[in-house]
């Protein structure tokens, strides 16, 4: 805004507007007003940069009534840095047509996520579009709404404009252009004049330079024809057509350039019959008038359009290609079939898919040469009869459409052979219905809500192909197809299947409840059995006779033992077993074509002896994740070696005996040996496996690496995290090697190379505590692309170290792919205070979207939690929000996101903090309570949401067989991809929990690593591992020893929810009487020293000596029972205060000793004075010991309420002697205020946040302006434990001094203290602080 306020709203026609102050809504077209405000153009994304144009009266005018906004109408010259803008202010109610008469324009047209424009009906109204788009993605309170339709950046999503932005180019397909001299003819007597000339297509147009669009245009069709050289003019072409009687046109260019590339280009127009045109998602509403010139088109695509039916050069106008034989028309929203298509004779493939088609006309009947008719993605609930006239119709697309039975038209289409139903609404299949369409053989019924098959007792031999995934079905019998070859069931609820195996080539029950499946008939052909995830307890026994069987998937079972004629079929060449409880394999005597073997996740402890000796051909073995003690040997032909090549035995327990037999496989190129329990690798048995390309050996004891490893020089992986070592292995003189991970190891200095690997991407030095670079590696490394070392904190005795219940490990790994595409989001200090936040973010095949999110996701939930007290509000905004940030760069990419807040509860809970966890896509959020898995997350998939997978099929979305959203993505909820809008929302899944003592671990992963690493087994291997960054390395192993070959990346965070974490409120206290208390206590110095967290990049609390049974056990003392708060006038005020669950309230008639209660001494220091200040205060007698006694079990400093409010002066005004606050500790920052700063402070300040004062030890110094003050608890050192003491004496002798004449008022205040603590503990009140 340039600060100048606006008139008042006029609406179209000059009345007057709605008044500022009026609080009903306007009616329709009175509150229209446009605001023209040029701004400047961001240049990287094309959005405004300021957020809002509006000025203060406009805002006060929108914010009277959530029904009115503003629309930013944009011009539509691209080229200029200055934007045309046009805020239009109006109602939900207001039409385009009133917008238009403000604007003075024709025309109004909408853009969608930077793509399609189309125009705008006169009676849409803008603002009310703006504000269904915002509910649709998931806001819910129509003032914020309100706020977010008035953001500019929102037009990367949705765009109004005043002209339709759309060049000629673009939409004609012009292949040159410009302006020359031009002569009609050959001869002499035709004369040079300046005309556009435009080679469009296959037609050559020359016109008017003035009126080249609308004057007369001469089009000369060039298909057969020829261009030849004019000898007599440079750089000169004559244009000739194959038609008779066509003129020939000459034309000269201004240099060789232009000729050179004309004559290339008008070469391919005539040498080549350019029958295809390709308009698609071009935002047509009419066909280009040009094309009508060019009759040999034959294929014309138009999908993804808004093409009227009722104009003139609209549908309607198709008829006039008369060689057209393929037409794509979909996604053009017609809603009725254009009944001038069947007009088309030589039409052969029609596409109407997505165009919302209810019903299909009769006259259909006349498109006699139609073969080919896709109609997926309409709302068809019936065929016509007339259908059956097309004889030569063989593919018929049905899919996602509203039928719920089987066409009976299919009976006359004799020449379709697939049936096409997918995601339509059939509840029930009778399969004697095929009986009679026996030219059928494929059947797809995938995603439709099958509960029930009915077979039937007459053979059915016509079928070959059935595929019902995703239904609903419990029960399966297909005997009745006798020659079917192919099934497709995965995704059901099926328990039995029962099958006719007689011409039976592969079969996909994956994801069932199997508990028996029958075949009857030898299944001699059968080629893939895939019967994985299911609840069989033994193979069947008809596997036997599938001699010819090559593939079989029995993996996620319940297989205790297999049959010894499974190893050795005869063509058996991939075998997976993988996640049963096998306890030994079974070894044939003969030889086997065994290719591909898992055996993974079972109770094996040995591999049959002579696997490799009748396993010759073996290249794949995968036995992680079993007990293996020991390892097969080679007893024949041990010199030439197997062939073997890829072997994971992660997770076992094998030793350093069976490392040498590892050398019989010479052709090894993938090693994993990880989370054994190696001690050495002999340099010699290295040496010999020289074709190694992947060597993981992680999470062993190994010491050292041989100095063989640089013979490996096809090596390009180097794992081995997570063990003893030392000393840094020689890899630096190895070729090709791209990774080396080195951390959680025993490193102590690097030997600086001479120069690097050039092919070296990425080096992880992480967790190796000892480790310290010097500048000259620091130069060396920093030509790595990737490096991961640990930033150190030098230990400072003045430093403080936040003490905070929580640190985390990360580890991310690229696995196969040349890059990762996986972000996290890790701040363990968020808010600067006791709060944390963690994300992960997948972009599955872009890295942009995830990097982007990791950078404003933290900025965006700090401004909604500052916004709003609903957790589920401010997580789902925090979303949308980040939704709409991602402008131009969402509109095409996405990517799943996974947030997990950690902030303090209510008040009104007992617990000290609470876990938010929001996530849209795949990535998953696993906390360990007590040891038991908690999954926090959804899954928004296709395979594993089935409300939006019906969600997505009511709005028409295209499934393919891959399950893939329009074959772009798996995912149904996501942040990004705006263009699938509304298949694909960015609305997120909330969880709220509160967090407890028994919650252990926060574990974040993507996709990936929950695929192949079970949850179950995620936290049970890593809930006792002290290092998050290992358990988060070992996660990532792990999954890649498992099978996965994509981008991992596992977030381990470690939580401490304990004693030391909580935040009970802590209250201004008075001293007792002279007859009060005395406390003695015997405590030990705390370590100030300062270690590091070398794991997660957080410093560490203050290590502590003190255990809890400890300081309980040492610190002793007396106290009185009574509970007393200091008010303003020094007086008593009693209120019931929060208690954490840790921490109940004790008895008022019996004193509970809180194991968290030290004794402070101010008698001296270390050193015998304070390390603060040297010399004593003015007044503060040296002998005497003021010892009190407190609760620290705070995290962080609560303001005290404003009725307890005071300055220091009016608390010694009032008491006229001692009085003492004990301050509470603050875990996070301390910002002691100086002494300059205080008296700028104004007086209502409390006492505690005026005079805190930095002690490096912990010791009491009284302030100079304040005598007889005593500062204990907000400046103690900080233990893990979450205690500390200061040194002290005993000197029991010392107690507190009351002045005579306060005596009597202090003794009244004790005895109205008494009776009212006994009211309180009646009344059940809580208090935080016991004295």
């Amino acid at each position: 805004m340039d600060g100048q306020r606006p008139g008042p709203v006029v609406g179209p026609n000059g009345e007057g507007g709605p008044e500022p102050n009026r609080p009903n809504t306007a009616t329709r077209g009175a509150a229209v007003r446009v605001l023209k405000r040029n701004m400047k153009r961001s240049g990287s994304k094309n959005c405004l940069n300021q957020k809002c144009c509006l000025g203060s009266r406009e805002r006060e005018w929108l914010r009277e009534d959530p029904s009115r906004g503003c629309v930013y109408v944009y011009g539509t010259d691209q080229t200029s840095s200055v934007c045309d803008l046009h805020v239009v202010l109006c109602t939900v109610d207001t039409a385009a047509s009133e917008i238009l008469l403000s604007e003075g324009t024709e025309s109004l047209y909408v853009q969608l996520n930077g793509d399609l424009v189309r125009r705008l009906d006169p009676h849409e109204r803008p603002l009310h579009m703006i504000y269904k788009y915002l509910s649709d993605l998931g806001f819910r309170d129509t003032t914020r709404i309100q706020e977010e339709a008035a953001h500019s950046d929102l037009s990367c999503m949705f765009r109004f404009y005043n002209e339709k932005p759309s060049s000629l180019e673009q939409l004609d397909r012009i292949l040159l252009s410009g302006v020359y001299s031009v002569r009609k003819g050959k001869t002499q007597l035709h004369k040079w004049a300046e005309r556009m000339v435009v080679l469009c297509g296959t037609c050559l147009i020359v016109s008017s330079v003035k009126d080249c669009q609308t004057g007369k245009m001469h089009i000369l069709p060039l298909v057969g024809g020829k261009i030849e050289e004019v000898k007599r003019r440079p750089h000169c072409l004559a244009f000739c057509s194959a038609e008779a009687q066509a003129p020939t046109y000459q034309v000269s260019f201004d240099s060789a350039a232009e000729y050179q590339r004309w004559l290339r280009q008008a070469s391919k127009v005539v040498s080549q019959r350019l029958s295809t045109v390709d308009l698609s998602c071009q935002s047509l509403e009419e066909i280009p008038e040009h094309l009508f010139y060019c009759q040999d088109i034959t294929n014309l695509n138009l999908r993804h359009n808004f093409l009227q039916q009722h104009s003139a050069a609209g549908v309607t106008s198709l008829c006039r290609f008369s060689q057209l034989k393929v037409l794509n028309l979909s996604q053009n929203k017609l809603g009725d079939f254009p009944l001038q298509l069947c007009e088309i004779a030589t039409l052969t493939e029609l596409n109407v898919s997505c165009n919302g088609l209810t019903h299909l006309p009769p006259q259909v009947a006349h498109m006699l040469s139609l073969q080919t008719l896709n109609l997926d993605g309409n709302s068809l609930m019936t065929l016509p009869e007339e259908l059956g006239c097309l004889q030569q119709l063989s593919c018929l697309g049905l899919s996602f459409n509203d039928l719920s039975n089987i066409p009976p038209v299919f009976e006359k289409l004799c020449s379709v052979d697939k049936l096409c139903l997918a995601g339509n609404r059939v509840e029930s299949l009778s399969l004697q219905a095929f009986s009679n369409m026996a030219h059928l053989k494929s059947i797809d019924l995938r995603m439709n809500h099958l509960t029930q098959v009915i077979s039937t007792l007459e053979g059915i031999d016509n079928i070959t192909q059935f595929d019902v995934r995703d239904n609903q079905l419990t029960a399966l019998d297909l005997r009745c197809l006798g020659n079917l070859e192919q099934l497709h069931c995965e995704r059901n609820q099926l328990k039995e299947l029962t099958l006719c195996g007689f011409s039976l080539r592969a079969v996909y029950a994956t994801s069932n409840r199997l508990t028996s499946v029958n075949v009857f008939l030898a299944p001699s052909q059968l080629l893939s059995l895939d019967l994985s995830r299911n609840c069989l307890s033994s193979v069947p026994d008809w596997v036997c006779d599938a001699k010819k069987l090559e593939a079989l998937d029995l993996s996620w079972n319940l297989l205790t033992e297999l049959p010894l004629w499974l190893i050795g079929c005869p063509k058996l060449r991939k075998l997976l077993l993988g996640h049963n409880q096998l306890k030994n394999l079974p070894c044939p005597t003969d030889c086997i074509p065994l290719e591909s073997l898992d055996v993974q996740h079972n109770l094996l402890r040995h591999l049959p002896d002579f696997l490799f000796s009748v396993a010759l051909n073996l290249r794949f073995l995968n036995a992680s994740a079993n007990a293996l003690e020991s390892l097969p040997s080679m007893c024949s032909g041990e010199e030439n070696g197997t062939r073997l090549q890829v072997l994971y035995l992660t997770n076992n327990q094998l030793t350093d005996q069976y490392v040498p037999f590892l050398v019989i496989h010479v052709n090894l190129r993938i090693l994993h040996m990880a989370y054994n329990q190696l001690e050495t690798f002999p340099a010699s048995k290295l040496n010999k496996l020289e074709h190694l390309e992947e060597l993981n050996l992680s999470g062993n004891r190994l010491k050292s690496i041989p100095s063989t490893v640089s013979n490996l020089k096809h090596l390009h992986t180097f794992i081995a995290h997570s063990n003893c070592i030392s000393v840094f292995p020689e890899i630096f003189h190895l070729p090709h090697i791209q990774l080396v991970d080195l951390s959680c190891n025993s490193l102590m200095e690097i030997p600086a190379p001479d120069t690097l690997p050039p092919a070296l991407q990425e080096l992880d030095l992480k967790g190796n505590n000892d480790l310290v670079l010097d500048h000259q590696l620091h130069d060396i490394f920093s030509h790595i692309p990737i490096l991961k070392i640990d930033n150190k904190l030098l230990p400072n005795a003045e430093m403080t170290v936040p003490s905070i219940p929580w640190n985390h490990g990360l580890a991310e790994m690229s696995g196969q792919r040349n890059k990762l595409c996986v972000s996290t989001l890790a701040v363990s200090d968020f808010a600067e205070g006791v709060e944390a936040l963690y994300g992960m973010f997948d972009g599955d095949k872009n890295e942009e979207v995830p990097r982007l999110l990791q950078c404003t996701m933290g900025d965006v939930l700090l401004e909604e939690v500052q916004q709003s007290n609903c957790d589920r509000t401010f997580m789902c905004h925090t979303f949308l929000v980040s939704h709409r940030k991602l402008g131009t760069a969402g509109q095409k990419l996405g990517s799943s996101a996974l947030l997990c807040y950690i902030g303090h509860t209510a008040p009104e809970h007992s617990n000290n903090f609470s876990l938010t966890v929001a996530n849209v896509g795949t990535c998953q959020a696993v906390l360990c309570r007590n040891g038991q898995p908690l999954v926090l997350s959804r899954m928004f998939s296709v395979e594993h949401c089935r409300e939006d997978l019906l969600r997505i099929k009511e709005q028409k979305a295209i499934v393919t067989e891959d399950n893939k959203v329009n074959g772009v993505t798996c995912c149904t909820r996501m942040l990004g991809c705006t263009y699938l809008h509304p298949w694909v929302l960015p609305e997120p899944h909330i969880t709220k929990l509160p967090l407890t003592v028994q919650d252990e671990l926060l574990i974040l992963g993507n996709k990936a690593l929950w695929e192949y690493v079970p949850v179950a087994e995620a936290v049970q291997t890593i809930r006792h591992l002290p290092d998050p960054l290992s358990a988060a390395k070992r996660l990532c192993t792990l999954a890649q020893s498992y099978g996965c070959q994509d981008n991992v990346a596992a977030l381990v965070v470690c939580l401490n929810i304990g004693e030391d974490t909580c935040t009970c409120e802590m209250h201004t206290l008075t001293l007792p009487s002279p007859s009060g208390l005395t406390s003695t206590a015997v405590t030990k110095e705390s370590p100030d020293s300062v270690t590091p967290s070398s794991s997660s990049g957080i410093a560490s609390e203050f290590s502590s000596e003190m255990s809890v049974s400890e300081v309980s056990s040492e610190v002793g003392s007396t106290a009185s029972d009574e509970h007393a708060v200091a008010g303003i006038d020094g007086g008593l005020i009693l209120r019931p205060e929060r208690r954490c669950s840790l921490h109940p309230v004790p008895s008022a008639s019996t004193f509970q000793r809180q194991p968290s209660c030290a004794t402070f001494s101010s008698n001296q220091s270390e050193n015998g004075l304070d390390s603060d200040d040297d010399l004593q205060a003015e007044g503060l007698n040296t002998s005497s010991r003021v010892e009190v006694e407190v609760d620290i079990h705070c995290s962080r400093q609560h303001s005290p309420e404003p009725s307890a409010q005071c300055t220091f002066q009016d608390l010694e005004d009032d008491c006229g002697g001692i009085s003492v606050q004990i301050l509470q500790q603050n875990t996070i920052n301390h910002n002691p205020t100086s002494s300059q700063e205080k008296d700028d402070l104004p007086s209502s300040t409390s006492g505690p946040c005026l005079y805190r004062k930095k002690h490096s030890n912990g010791s009491v110094v009284p302030l100079e302006e304040i005598l007889n003050l005593i500062e204990v608890a907000s400046e103690a050192p900080k233990k893990k434990t979450g205690y500390f003491s200061a040194p002290s004496q005993l000197e029991p002798e010392d107690h507190f001094v009351v002045p005579p004449h306060l005596e009597n008022e202090v003794r009244q205040q004790l005895n109205d203290l008494e009776s009212g603590a006994e009211d309180r503990a009646n009344a059940l009140e809580e208090f935080d602080t016991a004295l």
